[in-house]
């Protein structure tokens, strides 16, 4: 069982990753929050002591604990490596990302550090940003100068601060109503202001950048360094590779987001950045699916007119060619009052008629501009502004990418697609596969290819495009081992003849009644293939070297591949006979192929 300590941006992250493994976990916080979304926490609040930590691990068979508390807890850091090491149960720190601090910031280690300077050097007013366990810290500096502190606006941080003998009106309430730091420091007419090297999520650089445009020395106290036992993770992919060295059981293939998902998530930061007017860290966007997505922004900038967001695409275990790609959304108001999707660098145009998007558009599909669309209505909505927007998608090295994928194929030119129907991606979905088939085929009939031939992959498909040399490229489908799905697909379209081409390994599947030929679905019969032998009179010795077989291929060893022998004009026959049962065109046609691109057999009635 996994054990998590949260309370932190970087603790939501790690129980939005756990919950797609859909075993339960174990989340602790101090605070008593609510975590009622979560369906496989067991939420534990208030906190634990050494001692109750070491019984609630040996009762509940802790095996992992993974930290991702605020940095500044070191009673907690300290007590989970101390129970760590003594019951050898590996900590995972799941850790923020820690911006460079600027040159002209004071750094100290400690608080007294900080009061000495400050004092004699007769600086004040103070404003801390450094919340409420600080207020005891600074009672040497508070007690001789104007100093405000600002603490979290709850009833259990205002009582705790109300016994400190703090003066209550020096007291800050953080909240999202008053979050806005230069305000603040205008409001103390603060001279100093002391912050914690707190990280993205702890709006570190916000700080900085409202003390700098109003002239306020930055003092920052120091992370502390925590246990050089920790096994330290700053991404959720580097969190899943330790997972699994560490408990290879317990995570599933994970899910990953689509394009479309990513430039959406971008996109909202993007307009959260241009209507507000300040910098994002994160983005949390609703999916088609129902679920919910959250990012991190990799960069935000605005302006009066114009912003910018970054993300870095995710796509789980599966082995999509986008994974890792960055995705930029630009924003810049128009004078059209309408909604424009704007084609960036690394996105791809459309070139042929069958994608639901006019020739010349941008390659961004029907589902990601209908999530797009609703994220810009609902914020123009809030802020009541109607203005037309201009929505510049681009991705970083996305034509090089795109030579890895179908687009050229599809006619989508320059770039990559922004696609997405769920909104996830499922790893080795099935689903994604047979979308894709469903759409080369759309793009084949309305650009007038009226024979289709359907192969398992690419080394089929070279040998059938020397074969049929007179064909479009946009003819040739792959349909990988879904042939049903393939020719059921095929049935919705005017197409006048198929071709079906098939290596001998899926043939003898096909045969003998197999629609999905994956080896998962159905294995090799050398009983079945041996009884096509049987019924073209073959020899006993060659049946029974059939039944030694451990790959289909190797029937050319035993059976010579040429159009004389009676096993693979049989073989194709039941093929055919078959594919028939689902395809309702008139004119289809089996072509075996041998592992040497030798196509020998066409069959068709």
């Amino acid at each position: 069982m996994i054990l998590v300590f949260g309370g932190t941006t970087e603790g939501k992250i790690v129980a939005r990753f756990l919950e797609l493994a859909k075993k339960e976990y174990f989340y602790s916080t101090k605070r008593n929050i609510d975590m009622k979304s979560y369906s496989y926490m067991k939420h534990i609040s208030g906190g634990m002591n050494k001692v109750e930590l070491i019984r609630f691990c040996k009762s509940e068979s802790i095996n992992l604990i993974i930290n991702a508390s605020h940095p500044f807890a070191i009673i907690l850091h300290t007590m989970i490596d101390e129970v760590s090491v003594s019951y050898d149960i590996p900590v995972i720190r799941y850790s923020r990302i820690f911006p460079k601090i600027p040159s002209n910031a004071k750094c100290f280690d400690t608080y007294d550090e900080i009061i000495d300077y400050l004092i004699s050097n007769k600086k004040y007013p103070l404003l801390s940003f450094t919340g409420l366990n600080t207020i005891n810290k600074l009672e040497r500096y508070w007690k001789q100068y104007d100093c405000w502190i600002r603490i979290l606006n709850t009833e259990e941080s205002i009582t705790c601060a109300a016994k400190t003998n703090f003066p209550k009106d020096r007291l800050l309430y953080f909240s999202s109503e008053n979050a806005d730091e230069e305000n603040l420091i205008l409001k103390t007419k603060a001279k100093v202001i002391l912050t914690k090297e707190s990280g993205d999520s702890g709006y570190f650089e916000r700080k900085i950048k409202a003390a700098d445009s109003l002239g306020a020395e930055v003092l920052i106290i120091r992370k502390p360094k925590l246990s050089e036992s920790f096994i330290y993770v700053d991404s959720l992919e580097s969190l899943k590779t330790e997972i699994k060295r560490i408990l290879p059981d317990y995570l599933p293939l994970l899910t990953g987001y689509t394009t479309g998902t990513c430039a959406s998530g971008a996109l909202k930061a993007s307009l959260l950045a241009l209507y507000e007017q300040k910098l994002q860290k994160y983005s949390e966007i609703n999916l088609p699916n129902g679920e919910y997505a959250e990012f991190k922004i990799l960069s935000s900038s605005f302006s009066s007119s114009s912003s910018h967001s970054s993300i870095c695409k995710f796509s789980g275990d599966d082995p999509d060619v986008t994974n890792g790609a960055i995705i930029n959304v630009n924003l810049e108001f128009n004078n059209l009052k309408t909604i424009r999707f704007i084609r960036g660098e690394g996105v791809g145009i459309v070139s042929l008629e069958g994608l639901d998007i006019p020739i010349g558009e941008p390659a961004i599909n029907k589902m990601p501009r209908q999530m797009m669309l609703k994220l810009v209505d609902e914020i123009q909505e809030k802020y009541h502004d109607s203005r037309g927007l201009d929505i510049k998608i681009s991705v970083e090295n996305g034509e090089e990418l795109a030579k890895k994928t179908l687009n050229s194929k599809l006619g989508i030119l320059g770039g990559i697609s922004i696609i997405g129907t769920t909104g996830i991606i499922k790893p080795f979905s099935k689903d994604a596969f047979i979308s894709s088939i469903r759409k080369e085929i759309k793009i084949a009939y309305v650009n007038n290819c009226t024979h289709i031939v359907i192969n398992s992959g690419a080394k089929s498909e070279k040998y059938l495009r020397d074969r049929f040399d007179s064909l479009s490229p946009l003819a040739f489908i792959q349909y990988g081992n879904f042939i049903g799905e393939t020719l059921e697909i095929i049935n919705e379209y005017n197409i006048q003849k198929v071709s079906i081409g098939i290596m001998l390994g899926k043939a003898v599947k096909l045969a003998e009644g197999h629609l999905d030929t994956h080896s998962k679905k159905v294995l090799m019969n050398k009983d079945f293939i041996a009884k096509i032998a049987l019924d073209c009179n073959y020899s006993s010795e060659t049946i029974s070297s059939i039944r030694e077989l451990n790959l289909a291929r190797n029937i050319t060893n035993i059976i010579p591949f040429n159009e004389k022998e009676d096993f693979y004009c049989l073989l194709a026959k039941k093929c055919y006979h078959v594919c028939k049962t689902v395809l309702k065109i008139d004119k289809l046609e089996v072509l075996l192929i041998d592992n040497l691109g030798n196509i020998l057999v066409s069959f068709n009635d």
